[in-house]
């Protein structure tokens, strides 16, 4: 692991700490204490990534309750030629996997499917869940949160490609053929081991 991924992790810990701290302090002088936390966590953070604390801090909401995980949903489709569906992020014009943030209200299922529908226009059936990832296990860059990496396989079954204000392509790719990757949302061997699960259904979930 990196030293800047180190940075992050430990950033994560101690916001997490505060967070939760902050929902069950029960004196001024223990909120003084977790909101101090806070903003050091922004400042590692901030250190780390190269962005502003003030940045790092407007990503966070305010505490409620007990700190958890944030869940990224992404899509598995293959076509009958084995190719992978990709689609290109406006964000960091690289390729990733339909998906994104769980939403409240949607079953992870239901999640995937709406991503695919949203970013291509296509429509699938979820049917088989293939790995949980925890993202600070695997080498993808650094980011302020800390999240699980849900990879659902999907079933074509209709629709046609359409365009969305926030994805700048989409295809299927043959797994040697791969575009460059949005590499903090899927990496290489993410999609060749995902390849591996869907091509034998037998295989158990892989989990972190």
């Amino acid at each position: 692991m990196s030293r800047s991924k180190e940075l992050i992790l430990l950033a994560q810990r101690i916001r997490a700490l505060s967070q939760t701290g902050l929902v069950y302090s029960l004196s001024e002088y223990d909120t003084e204490r977790y909101e101090e936390l806070s903003r050091l966590s922004d400042e590692i953070t901030a250190l780390a990534t190269g962005l502003k604390p003030d940045d790092v801090a407007s990503g966070y909401r305010p505490a409620q309750e007990y700190v958890t995980p944030k869940v990224d949903i992404r899509a598995v489709v293959f076509n009958e030629k084995d190719e992978i569906l990709l689609v290109r992020e406006k964000m960091d014009g690289c390729w990733s996997l339909p998906g994104g943030w769980s939403d409240v209200g949607y079953s992870p299922k239901e999640v995937a499917a709406k991503e695919v529908k949203e970013e291509t226009g296509l429509d699938v059936l979820p049917v088989r869940l293939l790995a949980v990832m925890d993202m600070s296990k695997h080498p993808h860059p650094a980011i302020p949160y800390y999240v699980y990496k849900f990879f659902i396989l999907c079933e074509l079954k209709g629709g046609s490609f359409t365009e969305t204000f926030d994805i700048l392509g989409k295809g299927f790719f043959r797994l040697e053929e791969l575009p460059p990757l949005s590499l903090e949302r899927v990496l290489p061997e993410q999609i060749q081991r995902m390849y591996a699960y869907y091509k034998h259904p037998g295989e158990d979930v892989y989990l972190d």
